[in-house]
């Protein structure tokens, strides 16, 4: 039997409406939300939108709050994008302006192309990966669902560059510089 919603009287203020409202002109973004971030190639800015759990840097704060999904906006350079990762739930991406490669697979050989307002729905535990695949700077929506969405699954290549470059994940998933002795 499906459920059906209750008939609320549950009437939201402007100003009440206004706490569930995040203006992107008030967004900051981050570019150290991942540990392929900082790696060549994979440098982007990634602006969390709503509902948290889903970086590795324990700074981002979602102006937004939600139980069952995240939503992120993602901006990059051509040929930037993020390396091949997984995650515990969903992952869906719809491109907001020019033109995105979204990889997958246990080497990420696969490759669809998506155009703006195209989507695509990566499911639980396949390995992808994207890329702006224009020649400008893009924006692409990204939505990870699922009440715990767990950390990003990184292949041992990628951690291995990070460790070369100087990071590492703590117990907790977040992101760490580490600096030789």
């Amino acid at each position: 039997m499906v459920e059906t919603a209750q008939i609320s009287d549950i009437d939201y203020s402007v100003g009440d409406m206004e706490q569930h409202v995040a203006r992107f002109k008030d967004q900051k973004s981050s570019s150290k939300a991942f540990i392929d971030t900082y790696l060549p190639g994979h440098e982007r800015d990634i602006f969390s939108i709503i509902g948290g759990g889903v970086t590795e840097d324990p700074e981002m704060n979602p102006p937004i709050s939600a139980e069952e999904f995240h939503l992120a906006m993602i901006r990059a350079e051509p040929g930037k994008g993020a390396a091949l990762h997984s995650h515990l739930t969903q992952e869906v991406f719809m491109p907001l302006s020019g033109r995105w490669s979204i990889f997958w697979g246990p080497e990420g050989d696969k490759e669809v192309i998506l155009e703006p307002y195209d989507v695509v729905s990566v499911p639980i535990h396949v390995m992808r990966g994207f890329r702006n695949a224009g020649d400008e700077t893009a924006m692409m929506l990204a939505v990870v669902g699922g009440h715990d969405p767990g950390r990003v699954g990184w292949p041992e290549s990628t951690m291995a560059m990070a460790r070369e470059a100087g990071l590492v994940l703590d117990d907790d998933g977040n992101l760490l510089e580490v600096t030789a002795s």
